[in-house]
C-alpha cells in the first residue's frame, strides 16, 4: 500500500486523523474492501479509529449494495474496541434486512442489552420495511408485537409504513386513529403514505384531498403534490395526473422530477408520445433523464418510430459523452428490445442500424448485431440476415460458433436451404452441442417428406369431406 510505504520511508507513523481521511476517501468511491483493509491496518499500527468511520464504511455499503459485509464490520467494530451506538446497531440492521437475514437483525437486536442500549423505532421499521417489501405480513404484524413487548413506540415513519401498506379504507382510519391517539404527529412521509394508499384503494378523490390538510408545511407541499401525480397517473387517473401537473406549472412552482418520470411512462401506455417527448425536456438536468428517456425510447421501438427513437439515441449519447461513460450497455437494450418484439418486417431494424452508422457515427457491438441476427429469425429475411451478417466482418469481430448457428437458424427460417447448407458446413463437427442445436433447427424449420405427403393426404381428405357435406346440404335444401 503506497500510503504505508511512504510512511515507512520517512520512518513517521500514520495519524488517526491521516487513516480516516483515507477511508473516507474509499468510501466516497464505494470502495468499501479498501476501506475495511486501511481499518485492518490501521488497527494493527494501534491507531484508534472513531465510530462515525464506521458509519461511514455501513453507509458505503448501503449505497454499492454489499450488505454481506455487515457481519465482518460488526466483528471489525468489537476487535477494534469501538462502542457502537443505537445508530451504528440501526445502519446494521438496515443492511442485514436488505439482504433477506431477518434472524441477523434480530440477533442484532438481542444484542443492544448486552451494550446497555435499548432498541429503538427505528430498528424496528427496518424490519417493518423489509417484511412488507417480501409481502410477508404475518411476519411484519409480529413486528408491531415485538415492539409493544419491548415497550418501544411506534413513530411516525411507523405509521407511515403501516399505511403505505393497507389495502383497504378501514385500515387506513386504524392506523390513522391509532397515530392521533399516540399523539405521533404526521410528518411529510406521512402524508405520502396516505395519497398512496388511498390511490392504491382506487379512493382518489380522499387522495386529492391529503393535499388539503393544513398540518402539512408549505415547504413540503409541491414535494407532496408531486406524490399525488405519481400516484393519480400509476392508477389509471391521467387526466387528474396532468391537471394538477398543470396547475404546478402555472403556479411556476418545482415539480419532483419522479413525478414527471411517472407521467412520461403513463403517456406512453396512452399512445402519447409527444406529451412524453415535451416532459422529457423538462427533466434535463434530473436524474431521472436517462431513464425517462430510454423509456420513451423503448416505447419508439416498439411502435417503430425511427426518427424519434435516433434523435432520442442522439440526445443519450451526448449525456453520456458529457459524462465520460460507455453507452453501449444501453445501445444493446435498444436492439435487444427490437429482437423481443418479434417484428415480421426486418425494415426498422436495418434503417435503425443504417442510422447508428451514419447519422450518430456508432459501430454497432457484437451483442446488438446478435439481436438484430435474432430478430431475422422471426422475420424470415435471408436477405437481412446477409447484410447484418457483413456488417460482422465491417466491424472487425470474427465469427463465433453463436453466429453461425443463429444464421443457420435465420437462413432456414427464410427457406433459403443452399445458402443454410454453407453455413451449416462451416460450423464445428466435434461438438455435441452444436451438433444438437442444428438438428434442432433443421426438425424446426425442414419438414421431411413424409409429414409433407401426410399434410397433403389430409388436406384432400378435408377437401372431400367438406365437398360430401356442400353435397347433402344442397340435398336437403
Amino acid at each position: 500500500m503506497k500510503f504505508q510505504t511512504i510512511h515507512n520511508k520517512l520512518e513517521v507513523l500514520p495519524t488517526s486523523a491521516q487513516y480516516e481521511k483515507l477511508v473516507r476517501y474509499c468510501c466516497e468511491f464505494l470502495k468499501v474492501h479498501d476501506a475495511l483493509y486501511v481499518v485492518e491496518e490501521a488497527f494493527k499500527s494501534g491507531v484508534a479509529l472513531s465510530l462515525e468511520i464506521f458509519h461511514s464504511i455501513l453507509d458505503a455499503c448501503d449505497q454499492s449494495c454489499e450488505f454481506n459485509l455487515v457481519h465482518q464490520i460488526n466483528s471489525t467494530i468489537s476487535c477494534c474496541n469501538v462502542i457502537p451506538n443505537s445508530e451504528t446497531f440501526r445502519r446494521m440492521i438496515l443492511l442485514c434486512v436488505k439482504m433477506k437475514d431477518f434472524v441477523g437483525a434480530y440477533g442484532l437486536i438481542n444484542d443492544l442489552e448486552r451494550m446497555n442500549l435499548t432498541p429503538t423505532a427505528s430498528m424496528y421499521n427496518c424490519i417493518l420495511s423489509g417484511y412488507f417489501r417480501e409481502k410477508d405480513i404475518l411476519s411484519a404484524r409480529n413486528v408491531l408485537k415485538q415492539m409493544e413487548d419491548a415497550d418501544v413506540k411506534p413513530d411516525a415513519l411507523t405509521y407511515s409504513c403501516l399505511i403505505a401498506n393497507s389495502h383497504c379504507e378501514k385500515d387506513i382510519i386504524k392506523f390513522c386513529d391509532e397515530m392521533r391517539n399516540s399523539r405521533v404527529q404526521p410528518t411529510k412521509q406521512v402524508f405520502m403514505a396516505l395519497i398512496n394508499a388511498y390511490a392504491s384503494c382506487g379512493l382518489f378523490e380522499k387522495a386529492k384531498q391529503v393535499i388539503l390538510d393544513k398540518r402539512i408545511p408549505v415547504k413540503y407541499l409541491n414535494e407532496i403534490k408531486s406524490v399525488l401525480i405519481g400516484a393519480l397517473a400509476s392508477n389509471g387517473q391521467l387526466s387528474g395526473a396532468l391537471e394538477l401537473y398543470e396547475e404546478i406549472k402555472e403556479a411556476k412552482c418545482d415539480l419532483d422530477p419522479k413525478a414527471i418520470k411517472s407521467l412520461i411512462e403513463h403517456f406512453q401506455s396512452e399512445g402519447e408520445l409527444n406529451k412524453s417527448l415535451q416532459l422529457l425536456e423538462e427533466l434535463n438536468n434530473s436524474p431521472y433523464w436517462i431513464h425517462a428517456c430510454f423509456s420513451v425510447i423503448s416505447y419508439c421501438v416498439r411502435h417503430e418510430n425511427l426518427r424519434s427513437t435516433v434523435d432520442l439515441l442522439k440526445k443519450l449519447k451526448d449525456k453520456f459523452i458529457n459524462a465520460e461513460v460507455d453507452p453501449e450497455t444501453l445501445f444493446d437494450e435498444v436492439f435487444c428490445l427490437y429482437a423481443e418484439k418479434e417484428s415480421t418486417d426486418m425494415q426498422f431494424g436495418l434503417n435503425l442500424l443504417q442510422a447508428f452508422k451514419e447519422e450518430l457515427g456508432v459501430q454497432l457491438s457484437r451483442k446488438s448485431l446478435d439481436f438484430l441476427l435474432s430478430a431475422c429469425v422471426n422475420a424470415k429475411d435471408s436477405k437481412a440476415s446477409f447484410v447484418i451478417w457483413k456488417e460482422y466482418e465491417t466491424a472487425g469481430l470474427p465469427y463465433n460458433v453463436l453466429n453461425y448457428v443463429r444464421m443457420y437458424q435465420a437462413l432456414l427460417a427464410s427457406g433459403d436451404k443452399n445458402s443454410a447448407a454453407k453455413i451449416l458446413s462451416k460450423m464445428p463437427k466435434d461438438d455435441p452441442h452444436v451438433r444438437c442445436v442444428a438438428k434442432a433447427c433443421e426438425n424446426t424449420y425442414i419438414k421431411s417428406p413424409a409429414v409433407e405427403m401426410k399434410k397433403k393426404r389430409k388436406k384432400k381428405a378435408l377437401v372431400a369431406t367438406l365437398g360430401l357435406l356442400d353435397g347433402l346440404k344442397a340435398k336437403t335444401e
